[in-house]
């Protein structure tokens, strides 16, 4: 007997669904890659996507290249500039792209450093599967260094709130 074949909507929905669970299951830089924005695609030859695993364990300190490169997050309450109130740029602490203006910073009460705005055509966004369900993850759109994720409780007027790790951040004084 013969085994009956899918409708040809439900085999695509069916085949959609295997695609996005094997990204989830290749980890977020995987489904990161796969939903890379313009951003990352205006800075896809820059020197910094060519830094070996190796030398960035070199470059960064310990808790700098766990989270930019390997996705980790710091404890809350534990990194740097979660009270910080000066005027400032936040840069990639891997490339130093300017990422965030002090001006948008908030405290949100999470325990990590909080902006409602960031510098658009500097961050990269993709999916990340990590935890067992869809978050947006945001990272440098140059040197592909993980900064945190978007959740979309944050203040007036982007409703956004960018939660970043505090060690994937410099900090530039005005």
């Amino acid at each position: 007997m013969k085994p009956q074949s899918l409708p040809a909507d439900r085999r695509s929905l069916l085949l959609g669904a295997v695609g996005m669970l094997a990204l989830a299951a290749c980890g977020p830089r995987v489904a990161s890659a796969a939903a890379s924005s313009a951003a990352d695609l205006r800075f896809k030859d820059s020197p910094f996507r060519k830094i070996s695993d190796a030398e960035w364990k070199k470059r960064l300190p310990d808790d700098s290249y766990r989270i930019l490169r390997h996705e980790a997050t710091e404890r809350a309450g534990t990194g740097p500039f979660l009270k910080e109130k000066r005027k400032a740029t936040f840069v990639c602490r891997g490339c130093e792209l300017p990422v965030f203006k002090s001006e948008w910073k908030y405290e949100s009460g999470t325990g990590w450093p909080s902006f409602f705005d960031a510098i658009k055509e500097n961050v990269g966004t993709g999916s990340d599967f990590k935890i067992g369900y869809a978050r947006t993850e945001y990272h440098c759109a140059r040197c592909l260094g993980h900064q945190g994720h978007i959740f979309d409780d944050g203040p007036r007027p982007t409703g956004l709130r960018y939660c970043n790790n505090g060690y994937a951040l410099k900090f530039v004084p005005a």
